[in-house]
């Protein structure tokens, strides 16, 4: 699987980050992918969309993405280029969701110490490293069942059902 290479365009320090905060509780429901870019993260930082490039990852504290994880703030995230999620530990919930949609979540116990707001990062799949390109330094993070490896590759569950058969 090609590595993971970005900044790191943001880091949620709270535990059991509710990911619904992205977009905001009201506008859960909106399902227009432009408005939910539009208005992703603006009571963190109103300047994040034009900061964000392709590629770019998020760093979350333990227990990422607590709470109900719905699905359209972190397809606000992927729209506006976020290439994945590097965290101390993920909620069940979420994580389940968020693989089944493919998108790559790196669970890396000490990460919140090792990087800062847009250090240039790589994530090795295959020495299971999480490169700080900007300090120069690794850490290690924790081994992806074979599946979820698989789903990430494929694209999603769907993707992975079909190359099952």
């Amino acid at each position: 699987m090609q590595n993971l290479k970005g900044r790191i365009a943001f880091i949620f320090d709270e535990i059991d980050f509710d990911i619904d905060q992205i977009v905001g509780v009201k506008n859960i429901k909106i399902q227009d992918v432009d408005e939910l870019a539009s208005i992703a993260m603006q009571s963190y930082d109103p300047d994040f969309r034009d900061l964000v490039r392709p590629g770019d990852l998020l760093v979350g504290n333990s227990n990422f993405g607590y709470g109900h994880p719905h699905y359209p703030p972190m397809i606000a995230m992927r729209h506006l280029g976020i290439a994945g999620v590097i965290a101390e530990s993920f909620s069940p919930g979420y994580w389940r969701g968020e693989i089944a949609m493919g998108f790559p979540q790196i669970p890396c116990p000490g990460i919140m110490d090792f990087v800062d707001r847009w250090d240039d990062v790589e994530v090795d799949w295959q020495d299971r490293q999480v490169r700080n390109l900007t300090k120069g330094k690794q850490l290690e993070f924790t081994e992806l069942s074979e599946a979820d490896m698989q789903m990430i590759q494929s694209g999603g569950l769907i993707g992975y059902l079909h190359a099952r058969d």
